[in-house]
C-alpha cells in the first residue's frame, strides 16, 4: 500500500477551505484526498482551486476530458486519471476502449474521430516537446477557435501541475478511482508506474 508523503488535512476545515470544498465537491461525496492535501497549505489550495477549469468553458466537456485523461496518463498520475474516469468518462460518452486508449503510446486511428485524435496529438506534443509544430497547429486551427486553443493548452498545463502534486506527494488513489489498464492490484502512483512510452502516431 502506497504511503502518502503529507497527511491530508482533517476536518474541521477553516471557513474558506470549507466553502471551496462545498463548491467543488458533489453533494454527498467526501472531499478528495488531493484537495485535503493541498489544503495543508491553505493559500496554495485556494489559488489552485480558483484556477480550476472544470466550469463551463469554451470547449466541450468531452474534449476537456480527453485532454485531461491523456495528460494525466502521460504524466503517470493514476490518481487524477482515475478520478476523472470515474466521475466523467461515462457522462461524456467515452467508451471503455477510448478510456484505455488514453493510456496507450500509440492510439489507433479508429478509436477516436480524427478531430479528437488531434487533442491526443496536442497533449503529446506539449508533454514531449513543450511546443506545437506548425503542421499540428494548422490542423488544430482548422478545428478550434483561438479562444478554444488557449483553453486547451492551459488545460493540459494545469493537469501537469495536478499530476506533479499527486505523484510527488504519493497521494493514494480514491477507493472508487479507476485504475490504469493492466495495473489492477499494483500501486501505480509515485515511483515505478508504467506510462505511454512515446507520442501517439501523427496524422
Amino acid at each position: 500500500m502506497i504511503q502518502a508523503r503529507i497527511a491530508p488535512l482533517a476536518p474541521p476545515y477553516s471557513p474558506p477551505v470549507q466553502d471551496a470544498l462545498d463548491r467543488i465537491m458533489p453533494a454527498g461525496v467526501p472531499p478528495l484526498a488531493l484537495f485535503r492535501t493541498l489544503a495543508v497549505n491553505e493559500r496554495v489550495f485556494l489559488r489552485v482551486m480558483a484556477a480550476g477549469l472544470l466550469d463551463r468553458g469554451s470547449i466541450s466537456r468531452r474534449e476537456r476530458e480527453i485532454v485531461i485523461d491523456r495528460t494525466c496518463a502521460r504524466c503517470c498520475s493514476e490518481y487524477e486519471w482515475g478520478v476523472h474516469v470515474a466521475f466523467f468518462a461515462e457522462r461524456v460518452g467515452l467508451t471503455p476502449e477510448q478510456v484505455a486508449a488514453t493510456c496507450r503510446a500509440e492510439v489507433s486511428p479508429g478509436v477516436f474521430p480524427e478531430r479528437e485524435r488531434l487533442l491526443i496529438r496536442l497533449v503529446d506534443a506539449l508533454h514531449d516537446e513543450a511546443r506545437v509544430d506548425d503542421a499540428l497547429w494548422a490542423a488544430l486551427r482548422a478545428e478550434w477557435t483561438e479562444e478554444q486553443l488557449i483553453e486547451l493548452i492551459v488545460l493540459a498545463g494545469f493537469y501537469h501541475l495536478i499530476s506533479f502534486v499527486t505523484n510527488a506527494l504519493r497521494i493514494p488513489g480514491e477507493p472508487y478511482g479507476a485504475r490504469f489498464p493492466g495495473m489492477d492490484g499494483v500501486d501505480a502512483a509515485g515511483d515505478g508506474c508504467s506510462r505511454p512510452a512515446s507520442p501517439s502516431a501523427g496524422g
